[in-house]
């Protein structure tokens, strides 16, 4: 069969990768003594999710990439949907401007309740998460059922918060675009005159002007981290953050006819009618973390964060065809019915806590590194009786107004709890100097409440057991086999158990990789297989979890300095996916929907010899086609996109400038981001061609 073949050619992809890294990395391993370092380390070798232990990413059996804050700089990245760029292995799923930043990876939609983490603890994914007081963005692609306990299979992302720092920092920086969008940023750091106090202070003001024409809004921001080194051995941190985001939001598009991709432009505003109004958030974080050493090989962390999330939703939202019975899909000559959806007071409040030692021992010639925890995890959700009630009918290419509904909110309750209750354990045991096995397990207690419904509950194994093979301090290669767990979808509002969440389901990942350095190059390849329960909506317009939802993929990634003016980094991934087992011929045996085969992103950093201080970027993605419907009927085009910039660094009396300027999507390319199948079945246009230009000041 055909995907029979496309997995052994991406195992044999992977192999020819593996193999080709072991002559290269043992020529580096002949030439290190020649080697001087120079300059500060381009990638990341340390990442929180890659594993509990402390051993360098190039020795753990995961995928994980990082971005750092100094690339977070370099290359103009604001928000997440700029990062996520960066990795072929993500993607859109729902991420609707002017609404909530939402994700996949490796094909499978992140949890907004469990996959975003701040400094390891869960918060909600349902607005845009603020990047001001972020030290870095780590990702960890596939299962964290260990680490993190219930998250979705794809993978994990994770905002690293920023820290005091030793030396003064001030640091301002101002960004205009030719849509009118003003950022403005104050980063402060140092350490007060008792030098065992140390602060950080993040402020953001951002007067929003979207690519889509009509979805503005305005943003605000602020954080404060604080340390107390409270001995040599002792060490606690607080932080705490707000941000309050108001923004007209734009939604998707549907299908033409119901079959064919329709023909507008990507700033065309749907939500275009006088009632509507800015969707209004609020969120807020309170951090609080203690280490200390117990002895040189070993250390205690207790941690703990609440996260709070507000928001007030007003939206005239376009969904289906009455005159043609197209739901959902738009009518033929582009007419749509236009819903007035209102829902205020939604509210969530996700509060968890850590508590785990790690230490260092052996027995014989045996090397162990243990790390033993519990955690605990509670989120309420609040929200009211809702008004989705149809308002008139509007036009694509003629917009009509149209008058406000009737409809009544009702009154906003806890509607929905959920408890996590975990003890985890993981030892890396050095079998030898080359060899080393990671073994653990997570044992989790979940339980669901739900207005309406019974109450769930339920306990899970997570076991987690890698192999990993080190023929040199430069070269790695692991086989690993792990199990996750997520909590169940939530039935979309026009299915017959709308707004109900599934029962948690077990997923299933093996995954084989391979990683080396060479010249200061980092290369990392991975193969693996991914299996979780099929959710959709059936025949009977009901919400279920039927079947098998396997993906298989390829990744490939590469960073590093080429020479002293070339920065290059690469990612790939080739996915092939499949829907199994539902019993539905319309279903079984096809792609799922929002994932490209291949997808890939190459960026370039160049340092203009010539011209002291002046550094070009340039950055290609592409990705292959998708589906949009889970039957595959309608498939959406492949897209290349091209972004350019450039940044000049100088010196004004004793401060460091540095201006740069970016052109996102250079040649005005159209193509469809985001082909969600949520709500029916929505399509989100790229942005169009944008200009920035910002000037970063440090004191």
């Amino acid at each position: 069969m055909n995907r029979t073949r496309n997995t052994t050619q991406l195992s044999l992809a992977a192999l020819a990768v593996a193999t080709a890294f072991a002559p290269a990395a043992s020529a580096q391993e002949q030439k290190l003594t020649e080697v001087v370092i120079t300059a500060n380390r381009i990638v990341a070798d340390r990442a929180s999710v890659a594993g509990f232990g402390e051993q360098a990413l190039l020795q753990t059996p995961a995928s994980v990439s990082v971005l750092t804050r100094e690339q977070l700089q370099d290359l103009n990245i604001r928000n997440t949907t700029d990062a996520v760029k960066f990795d072929a292995s993500i993607g859109d799923a729902y991420n609707a401007v002017g609404y909530a930043e939402q994700f996949s990876i490796r094909g499978f939609k992140l949890d907004n309740a469990s996959s975003y983490r701040k400094d390891g603890h869960a918060i909600s994914g349902d607005t845009q998460i603020p990047l001001e007081n972020k030290e870095s963005i780590e990702v960890l692609r596939g299962l964290a059922g260990l680490q993190m306990g219930v998250a979705a299979p794809g993978g994990i992302i994770n905002y690293v918060t920023k820290r005091p720092t030793e030396s003064n920092l001030r640091s301002v920086l101002l960004e205009v675009s030719e849509r009118g969008t003003v950022l403005g940023t104050v980063d402060l750091g140092g350490r007060f005159e008792d030098r065992r106090f140390g602060y950080r202070i993040n402020a953001a003001g951002e007067r929003l002007r979207s690519i889509v024409k009509g979805a503005d809004g305005r943003r605000s921001f602020f954080s404060a981290a604080f340390d107390w080194r409270i001995s040599p051995q002792a060490l606690l941190t607080v932080d705490a953050d707000y941000q309050k985001k108001s923004q007209l939001t734009a939604p998707g598009f549907q299908l033409t006819g119901g079959t064919r991709l329709p023909v507008v432009d990507a700033d065309l505003f749907l939500n275009d009618q006088p009632w509507a109004k800015p969707v209004m958030t609020e969120t807020s974080n309170i951090g609080i973390a203690f280490q200390y050493q117990l002895a040189p090989e070993w250390k205690a962390t207790l941690s703990a964060n609440q996260h709070r999330f507000k928001r007030d939703d007003y939206t005239a939202f376009p969904y289906g065809c009455s005159s043609e019975e197209l739901w959902p899909g738009y009518c033929s000559n582009g007419d749509y019915d236009v819903y007035d959806y209102r829902s205020l007071g939604e509210e969530k409040k996700p509060t968890s806590a850590k508590a785990h030692l790690q230490g260092k021992f052996a027995t014989g010639s045996i090397k162990h590194e243990l790390t033993a925890g519990l955690s605990v995890f509670s989120n309420h959700e609040r929200w009211g009786d809702y008004v989705y009630d149809k308002a008139g009918v509007s036009n694509i290419f003629k917009p009509v107004v149209v008058p406000l509904s009737s409809g009544v909110l009702g009154p906003v309750s806890e509607r929905r709890a959920d408890n996590e209750r975990a003890a985890y354990v993981q030892d890396i045991i050095g079998l030898n100097e080359q060899l080393a096995l990671h073994t653990g397990a997570r044992f989790v207690s979940v339980r669901r409440t739900q207005a309406k419904a019974a109450a769930t509950s339920d306990n899970f194994w997570l076991p987690n057991v890698a192999l990993v093979y080190s023929p040199s301090n430069k070269l790695s290669y692991y086989a690993s086999y792990a199990q996750g767990l997520q909590h169940g979808g939530v039935a979309p509002i026009e299915t017959t158990n709308k707004q109900t969440a599934l029962a948690p389901g077990k997923s299933k990942q093996v995954e084989l990789g391979a990683k080396t350095e060479v010249n200061g190059v980092s290369l990392s390849a991975a193969v693996y297989q991914i299996e979780q329960g099929l959710e959709f909506t059936n025949p009977a317009n009901t919400f279920v979890r039927q079947g098998v939802d396997r993906h298989r993929g390829l990744e490939f990634s590469a960073q590093g300095k080429l020479s002293r003016e070339l920065l290059l980094g690469a990612s790939m991934a080739a996915i092939d996916t499949e829907q199994d087992g539902t019993g539905l011929a319309i279903f079984d045996g096809k792609r799922v929907t929002n994932v490209p085969n291949f997808k890939s992103t190459v960026w370039a950093d160049y340092v203009v010899s010539a011209v002291p201080g002046l550094k070009l970027t340039a950055n290609w993605q592409h990705a292959g086609r998708k589906a949009f419907d889970q039957e595959n009927k309608v498939m959406v085009p492949s897209y290349h996109v091209v972004n350019l910039g450039g940044s000049y660094a100088y010196r004004v009396g004793g401060a460091s400038v540095i201006v740069r300027a970016q052109v996102k999507n250079a040649f005005d390319k159209f193509y469809w981001r985001d082909v969600t199948p949520d709500v029916g079945g929505y399509l989100f246009p790229g942005a169009p061609r944008t200009f920035q230009l910002s000037a970063q000041v440090d004191f």
